[in-house]
């Protein structure tokens, strides 16, 4: 550690987010999180638990979902992070934002981001998954608010259309 870090607590992180490298100064102990919502103004990223259980902060890494909570930020240097902000493809929503929407699949939407990179998650290693693997992709995720059934029916249309099976 500098001088400086010890100082201020922060240093300068350089993180790849959505495409993107950003240069942010964060403090050294604050989880990725933090840094993304309070550093970076991304706010998509939902503060719920804060101990893992909840699913609201979930970010793609390199792929994979990770509660960005429990994740320090200097150790997501060098890795790919996906928000919900990076989700929308060029000029149109991404066809998981889309189905989400077209059946109503979120009320207060608090813990949509989360579920939707959850979602994208899955989709992107197996694009066809029965229910039973959609369940068990988001079963990190809690939504308060609905019984799960649009949530599920929105992902399996979202892949049907990915897999050019419905019209978009």
């Amino acid at each position: 550690m500098s001088d400086s870090e010890t100082i201020t607590g922060k240093r300068l992180l350089r993180l790849r987010v959505n495409g993107e490298v950003h240069e942010v100064a964060g403090h050294v102990t604050h989880s990725l999180l933090e840094v993304l919502r309070e550093e970076m103004g991304l706010t998509g990223t939902k503060h719920g638990c804060e101990l893992g259980e909840c699913g609201t902060c979930t970010v793609l890494v390199d792929g994979e979902p990770i509660y960005s909570c429990l994740m320090l930020a200097v150790e997501a240097e060098g890795q790919e992070i996906t928000t919900v902000e990076g989700l929308a493809l060029p000029g149109r929503p991404h066809p998981l934002q889309r189905a989400f929407s077209d059946l109503g699949a979120a009320q207060c939407g608090y813990c949509i981001p989360g579920i939707l990179l959850a979602a994208k998650a899955l989709l992107d290693k197996q694009p066809d998954p029965p229910r039973a693997d959609i369940e068990e992709a988001l079963s990190g995720n809690l939504c308060r608010c609905t019984g799960y059934t649009k949530i599920l029916e929105a992902v399996e249309r979202a892949a049907e259309e990915m897999n050019g099976q419905r019209a978009t």
